[in-house]
């Protein structure tokens, strides 16, 4: 199903009314924000199967090595708020196209890292970046799509979300086999510049954006955003995402690479590919929110992942591939769910509210890599799978007695 075809059919096409802030965007905006998508997480997680041949051209531990991933989730983090809050004053689409072009200039420069020092620096500088595209898209799709649609619309952002994710480990892994790792930078860099190009083209400017007048007005909505309960109980829920997905797909490998399964490096890489479900579940996801409303599609959702995760403890590899597919289905619909129920939960500065919600959802994932250890130093996989089946309570919990209705 193409993403134009899946906002036909979730009525995002133009409105028949005349009124420009009752229509909605067509067909093109739906490939624009897809490509945002798409390039906002090419570069995240691009450096994860070059870990170990960095460990030998650098002279590195695998700890030291594992900072490039770090280095840019910790940059989003830091600056997904103030991003927002910049997006307030200037404008979404303003912000998301240089951001995306200062991002490919950035991955580009990577390839000229001659040592992990300056590598680190470099994938700091993507992060800082990718925080701005990622927070203030989320806000653009919530105004733009506002009140009819916006569901759908954020599944399709989340399906190039979850394309750019699986895309940018499969090539930098293949075009460094064949050419070098910094060729590989280069592709990325490549291919962001091309969403940059596309978002400028396709993206249409924000219509029912109204900028703040200062500064200290964004502030003034952020602090009002941290005593929302509602935004609280959503921002709880991003926590969850992210150490769910990070907690699964990193304590899994030394799973199945011990017996019974004793897989290869090349074979654990081929388990990412149950990724690629997300790009059927996400737009799926869109008519689940229209039709079951936030709560109950967040509840759907959290039930995948637990039900996922329970079937991993069988001990047989296709039941436990079984397993990783259901629960990242679920991750994928929560996502859409969430971020799409931010944007529609505040009123106001809505790339501050962002903002906050992406470095909850990075700070989860952030300790989602390290949290698990110490579950899996007392009873491995199991164990594991206990923490997050317990976090995936709490969250519903959270949601259950604090979300709206």
């Amino acid at each position: 199903m193409s993403f134009g075809k899946s906002f036909r059919q979730h009525r995002l096409g133009l409105s028949k009314t005349s009124s420009s802030k009752t229509s909605l965007p067509g067909k093109r905006s739906a490939y624009a924000i897809a490509f945002v998508g798409f390039c906002s997480f090419l570069n995240l997680y691009a450096t994860q199967p070059l870990l170990p041949l960095f460990t030998q051209i650098f002279h590195a531990s695998e700890v030291e090595v594992s900072l490039t991933v770090s280095a840019t989730t910790i940059a989003v983090a830091l600056s997904a708020p103030w991003a927002g809050v910049l997006a307030d004053r200037m404008g979404r689409k303003r912000m998301i196209v240089p951001a995306l072009l200062l991002l490919s200039l950035f991955t580009g420069l990577t390839a000229t890292a001659t040592g992990l020092d300056a590598l680190l620096g470099w994938r700091f500088m993507q992060g800082l970046l990718m925080a701005a595209v990622f927070a203030v898209s989320i806000a653009y799709v919530s105004e733009e799509w506002a009140g009819a649609g916006v569901g759908a619309a954020m599944a399709i952002y989340v399906t190039g979300n979850v394309l750019g994710g699986f895309s940018g480990r499969v090539l930098s892994g293949f075009v460094t086999d064949t050419l070098g790792w910094r060729w590989a930078f280069v592709l990325l860099s490549g291919l962001t510049l091309l969403g940059a190009i596309a978002s400028w083209l396709w993206l249409p400017s924000s219509r029912n954006f109204t900028g703040k007048k200062n500064i200290r007005s964004s502030l003034q909505a952020m602090a009002l955003h941290l005593r929302n309960p509602h935004l609280i109980a959503a921002y709880a829920v991003g926590f969850n995402i992210l150490f769910s997905s990070v907690a699964i797909f990193t304590y899994v490998n030394f799973y199945l690479s011990a017996a019974p399964f004793n897989l290869n490096t090349v074979a654990l890489g081929l388990v990412f590919c149950v990724y690629l479900l997300g790009v059927v579940i996400t737009p799926i996801a869109g008519r689940w929110i229209e039709r079951l409303g936030y709560r109950r599609s967040l509840m759907l959702a959290i039930g995948m992942i637990c039900v996922g995760i329970s079937i991993t403890l069988i001990p047989q590899l296709w039941m436990v591939i079984v397993g990783l597919a259901v629960s990242a289905s679920g991750i994928f619909v929560c996502q859409s769910v969430t971020t799409s129920y931010v944007g529609t939960t505040a009123r106001e500065s809505r790339s501050a509210a962002t903002g906050l919600y992406v470095s909850a959802y990075y700070v989860g994932g952030s300790l989602g890599a390290v949290l698990p250890g110490f579950f899996w130093n007392l009873g491995q996989w199991k164990a594991c799978v206990l923490l997050i089946l317990a976090i995936q309570g709490m969250t519903a919990g959270v949601a259950i007695a604090s979300w709206k209705k």
